[in-house]
């Protein structure tokens, strides 16, 4: 058998459904395997970038490993910025990247590119494989990296003449599955002796505390504290928990500034956080100022980055903060339910603007909506103002900030979990770059509402310079486009609002409940400063 075939039998044995990816040349051994693999469909995209994305999207809903795979040269070169995110967000994906012929290498073979050395600072593990009899045993390497304690992404390049090389039919191993990672008992004791004896403190949630805001919202019961949130955090907790005061970084409320800021909060304890500069308003030195900092995460590279933390717990957020209640329970201090609080819906006015349009669209979609949420001025918006209707409801690509990926990561959401009503939110500068994906979800029938906002301009660049610079140039502009009539163009579904007045159930029936995607174009130029908190001061003071 080719060895090739060996890599499709074995993600068959991981019970891989989907493959993002473009054919080519130096990978078509692999996709003509495909013909006799119909357990997994190929996603041909538009770009390879763009299947990176819809790859790690997938691998985060639906709890398994996301593959993707480009040619050599170009299409790998296209899939490194989505390694790269994966890489921040803890994703396990495997990326593929075809390669030339081993007797080629160094002849400047077309396409030739040695990718391996380009994939080893933003994956966990990256190789080309220059011996057929190696090539699944590589991908199995290389898959138990990615899914094991920290996840995250992993590369393989395959020289086309290897794959189409013939084996002795070998066995397949064991798909590797991750196991908890579980915190020492004298650090949870440690830890919970902390939370007991201190009069005050708050809990800092990042994005690291997805699947287990149960157990996150029962320690804060337990303790009666307060909880601020990460932007990526955005969409755990809901809006009418009580102990919620908001959200701490990027585009966040004063609520949670004053918390931190202000606050006599002697314990501070950190969930799932990288502490970023997103996350932390550039590293506010108040979040951990004259207080104890106790820090749960499952990356120890973590712990001491900036802050220093006096009690690191290294584990699974689940397995920890569920140890950690059970030694409070221990000690006397038991878990007391909060009522939920009233969450007022926002007074909207008739006054076209970022946040009323948003706040309008979101009282008229369904109440589980899942938002992936693109990079642009809108962003802060969304961060700031949306509420929190449901659980998960929010993918916030703020860490890694790739124009254009919550495109894909829509299309990857829905994939993996198709119950679910998904909604893109990006801007024009995102959909220019990756909006032909559309037709990837036409041609697929990924039924995925699609709102651009279109200001025909760089938005985020241009209130960027505007507060660094007082000026912003004319060419952060760009000429007005009709985005609704482009999706025409290409038959998918839309509509188009230009005032406040536009946005009503008849619009809104057009692009909503169809068997494909569907755009709806929101034409507005917003000049007010977006709501990104701390960071107007940081950006306004650049440079004095």
């Amino acid at each position: 058998m080719k060895s090739v075939r060996a890599v499709l039998d074995y993600l068959v044995s991981g019970n891989v459904s989907y493959i993002f990816g473009i054919p080519a040349g130096s990978v078509n051994a692999f996709f003509d395997e495909l013909y006799d693999t119909p357990s997994i469909t190929p996603i041909v995209t538009k770009h390879e970038g763009a299947a990176s994305y819809m790859a790690a999207s997938y691998a985060k809903y639906s709890d398994s490993l996301g593959v993707c795979i480009g040619s050599s040269g170009p299409g790998g070169t296209n899939l490194i910025t989505g390694a790269a995110n994966a890489m921040r967000e803890h994703l396990p994906v495997l990326f593929l990247t075809g390669a030339v012929p081993v007797d080629t290498v160094g002849l400047n073979a077309s396409q030739e590119l040695h990718a391996d050395p380009l994939y080893q600072p933003v994956t966990k593990y990256s190789q080309r494989v220059d011996r057929a009899e190696d090539l699944l045993p590589e991908i199995h390497k290389a898959v138990e990296i990615a899914m094991t304690g920290v996840p995250g992404p992993v590369h393989i390049a395959m020289p086309i003449d290897v794959q189409l090389t013939n084996i002795i039919e070998p066995s397949i191993p064991e798909f590797p599955q991750r196991r908890p990672l579980l915190p020492e008992d004298e650090h949870i004791t440690k830890a919970a002796e902390q939370l007991a004896g201190s009069k005050s403190g708050y809990i800092f949630a990042g994005q690291g505390i997805r699947g287990s805001v149960e157990d996150v919202l029962e320690l804060a019961e337990t303790l009666n504290w307060p909880i601020v949130t990460s932007p990526q955090a955005k969409g755990y907790i809901p809006d009418t928990h009580p102990l919620l005061k908001g959200i701490f970084g990027f585009a966040g409320h004063e609520e949670a500034s004053q918390l931190i800021n202000e606050g006599k909060a002697e314990t501070v304890l950190v969930l799932g956080s990288s502490l970023g500069e997103t996350a932390t308003n550039n590293w506010n030195p108040n979040i951990a100022k004259n207080r104890t900092m106790i820090q749960v995460d499952y990356d120890a590279a973590v712990f001491n980055r900036k802050y220093l933390v006096d009690i690191p717990v290294h584990g699974d957020i689940n397995v920890t903060v569920s140890s950690i209640i059970t030694a409070l329970n221990g000690m006397g201090i038991k878990h007391q339910t909060l009522p939920e609080i009233e969450h007022m819906p926002p007074h909207i006015t008739e006054e076209y603007r970022t946040q009323n349009v948003l706040w309008a669209l979101q009282e008229k979609l369904p109440e589980d909506t899942r938002y992936t949420i693109d990079i642009g001025e809108f962003m802060a918006y969304v961060v700031h103002h949306m509420g929190v209707k449901s659980s998960d409801s929010f993918d916030i690509n703020v860490h890694f900030g790739a124009m254009g990926s919550g495109i894909g990561s829509a299309i990857g959401a829905k994939l993996a979990d198709p119950e679910r009503q998904t909604v893109s939110i990006t801007g024009d500068g995102c959909f220019f770059m990756h909006g032909m994906e559309l037709l990837t979800a036409k041609e697929y029938e990924i039924p995925v509402l699609f709102i651009v906002m279109n200001n025909a301009r760089l938005g985020m660049v241009h209130h960027g310079h505007s507060l660094q610079y007082k000026r912003a140039h004319e060419r952060f502009g760009q000429e007005a486009i009709d985005i609704s009539r482009m999706a025409a163009s290409l038959g998918v579904p839309n509509a188009r609002i230009d005032s406040m007045e536009d946005i009503h159930d008849k619009n809104l029936a057009s692009v909503l409940n169809t068997n494909g995607p569907a755009v709806l174009e929101v034409a507005l130029v917003d000049e007010q400063v977006p709501p990104m908190g701390d960071r107007v001061k940081f950006l306004s003071s650049f440079g004095k």
